[in-house]
């Protein structure tokens, strides 16, 4: 009896450190769930590449996880921000699609801000940017300089403070002296396209990405929309007619103060659609999603669906992400002053 017992529990000793390393082994998403928060509201840019990434990232995690989309707009994805930062586990769970510019509110002392924009998890951005000023085409703005001496003032659409709705026309009055009513609170990027359609507003600041999608793309075909200034340090090859704005700012002898503000002003651009994770995640989570993201921009179907939606991919890292985080919260007095005094409403 006592050699039947020692038998069985010879068994159990044995089988149970190799019970524990199969259970290790199993990968850390494998029949897990990964939401991530979206700012805005259902069918804008950031939206629609956070579902494009739902089709694709997960089959680049170990564990092939599911992922879904959780859309929280307001205050030009502020509230979305605040809710990564503060409320989600840093368990690699909860991932965050924001604006690149919500830094501004940092540096200028937004109340609203809850978060410190060094300290998320940045895992990598599908594509760099560069921001546009187009105007409907019945419109009688045809020139920087016609916004120059605009009365009324057009009607510019911004979902919020640090948005490129608000923030390259609010740079264009300081340095090229235009005129531009800017219309605060839209909840996302469509309901901007609508009130444009409607006739509601008559300006669109935006990315030159949202004219490669619909309608931006068919509205620059037929003409509803006039391109006026693009925000890149070179033309586009796709608007080669359309000015940048370092060389309207040459032609106008704007300060060399304000251009040094530009290359900050603009630089949210750079960082195109980020993708971010909350703070305090452990550090082989974070490789495993910075590894996953890599692979999906790089992977055939994923760039073959991104070419059929005319969609340029210009990969940037995690870690060039985090690098651009550091330089933007490191700017002197002066600067962040000059910041303060373009931003505010």
């Amino acid at each position: 009896m006592k050699s039947v017992a020692a038998f069985f529990l010879a068994i159990f000793f044995c089988a149970g450190p190799a019970a524990t390393v199969r259970a290790q082994g199993d990968p850390y998403y494998k029949g897990k769930q990964i939401k991530i928060i979206v700012g805005f509201t259902a069918g804008g840019i950031v939206d629609l590449w956070a579902r494009f990434y739902i089709q694709h990232l997960g089959k680049q995690l170990p564990g092939n996880p599911e992922l879904i989309v959780q859309n929280v707009p307001g205050g030009g994805s502020m509230i979305a921000a605040n809710q990564l930062y503060n409320l989600a586990k840093p368990d690699g769970l909860t991932l965050g699609a924001f604006s690149a510019g919500l830094y501004f509110d940092q540096l200028t002392g937004a109340k609203q801000v809850q978060f410190d924009w060094t300290k998320f998890n940045w895992i990598g951005s599908p594509t760099q940017n560069f921001e546009t000023l187009a105007m409907r085409a019945d419109s009688p703005y045809r020139t920087i300089e016609d916004l120059q001496k605009a009365a009324p003032p057009p009607r510019c659409g911004a979902t919020g403070v640090g948005t490129t709705g608000h923030v390259f026309p609010k740079f264009l009055e300081e340095a090229l002296g235009t005129k531009i009513q800017i219309v605060m609170g839209y909840p996302g990027t469509r309901d901007i396209e609508l009130a444009l359609e409607r006739g509601e507003l008559q300006c669109y600041a935006i990315t030159q990405e949202a004219f490669s999608r619909e309608p931006g793309r068919s509205w620059v075909k037929k003409g509803f929309l006039r391109i006026l200034v693009q925000g890149g340090q070179k033309r586009d090859p796709s608007y080669a007619n359309v000015p940048t704005i370092y060389e309207l700012m040459e032609k106008h002898n704007t300060p060399e103060a304000i251009r040094r503000v530009a290359t900050i002003l603009l630089a949210a651009t750079a960082a195109g659609r980020p993708l971010a994770a909350p703070p305090n995640l452990p550090a082989e989570r974070l490789k495993a999603l910075r590894d996953g993201y890599a692979k999906m921009v790089a992977d055939g179907d994923f760039l073959a669906e991104a070419k059929k939606r005319n969609w340029d991919i210009e990969y940037v890292s995690g870690q060039e992400l985090e690098a651009m985080a550091k330089r933007a919260m490191s700017q002197p007095a002066d600067t962040v002053a000059r910041l303060k005094k373009i931003l505010s409403e």
